[in-house]
């Protein structure tokens, strides 16, 4: 569970002791929330993939202080789920190091972790979206105590910078560009139906076409791990494992969302994920903002079609 409500003890406390930083683990303590107190008395709860921007810079920026060599930058590596933002992958771009996604679920990070260190390289950081973190290699799990003690030295080294984490955060997507997110689901409690709605979307355009447009913005990529089709690559063979028995499809469309449907494993739902990343200079956050609203609508009202499928939302 995330968000500002399953925080409210935490927050009166630090209310009570004026702490400018909450930290808090679910009761296994695998995954890790953190709010910081803003200018004007709220509080800034921090979604994963916002956590993931600043665990992310942060790892790289302790690395390159103890491998001043650039040269060993090539051989760091840093993971993300795919339902994951891409903001690893920017930074990637931009710092030398690897990026890699895997399928949903920190089993495929840890296999991942364990195939890359056998040829020397080394996993510095990784993420899902649900606040799951791995800081360091040293267990290939998500970890909510480890990432609340980087995310507590963090803190305090930006404190001494005269920066709070928020800022920071801006600061990240000023130079590697605004990555802007929404997740949400709708409720299908008919397995047909939902059948139905992803052969559609894989029939959209005529026999086996996905869709070309997404509310008015032109589809120039697809990938359906359920299928193993990529059009993004001259083979068309997606690069993740086939996963036949759910349902995955990813669209990356011409303005820079990336938005995936897929189905819970565990509950009857359909999931959405969408996200725009902008490139560096494009720092109109109002206007991102509309623009994936206007996108995950029409993902929405276009693929799903909630009202003549009987979905719950």
């Amino acid at each position: 569970e995330e968000g500002e409500s399953v925080l409210e003890l935490s927050l009166l406390l630090a209310e009570r002791e004026n702490a400018r930083v909450v930290l808090a683990t679910d009761p296994d303590a695998d995954r890790l929330a953190v709010a910081e107190r803003g200018d004007r008395r709220g509080w800034k709860v921090f979604t994963g993939n916002e956590l993931a921007a600043l665990l992310g810079w942060w790892m790289l920026f302790n690395w390159k202080e103890n491998h001043p060599d650039p040269a060993d930058t090539q051989r760091v590596y840093m993971l993300a789920t795919s339902v994951s933002s891409k903001i690893l992958q920017a930074l990637a771009r931009a710092e030398g190091f690897h990026f890699e996604e895997t399928l949903p679920g920190f089993k495929w990070i840890g296999n991942r972790i364990h195939d890359l260190s056998k040829t020397g390289n080394q996993v510095i950081f990784a993420f899902e979206e649900s606040i799951g973190f791995l800081c360091g290699s040293m267990v290939p799990e998500k970890d909510g105590v480890s990432a609340a003690v980087v995310v507590a030295e963090m803190a305090a080294y930006l404190q001494n910078q005269n920066l709070s984490l928020n800022q920071q955060l801006h600061n990240i997507y000023t130079t590697y560009g605004y990555h802007l997110s929404k997740t949400s689901y709708v409720t299908c409690n008919d397995p047909p139906t939902i059948q139905r709605i992803f052969s559609r979307i894989r029939n959209f355009e005529g026999d086996g076409l996905y869709p070309k447009v997404c509310g008015g913005l032109c589809v120039i990529h697809v990938r359906d791990v359920t299928t193993g089709y990529d059009s993004s690559r001259a083979d068309l063979r997606s690069v993740l494992p086939v996963l036949r028995n759910s349902q995955m499809i990813t669209f990356t469309l011409q303005n820079g969302v990336v938005a995936t449907l897929r189905t819970s494993g565990t509950e009857p739902k359909i999931k959405y994920y969408a996200e725009f990343c902008a490139a560096p200079g494009q720092s109109d956050v109002c206007r991102l903002e509309e623009e994936l609203r206007g996108v995950t609508a029409a993902l929405l009202n276009e693929f799903l079609q909630p009202d003549k499928n009987h979905l719950i939302i």
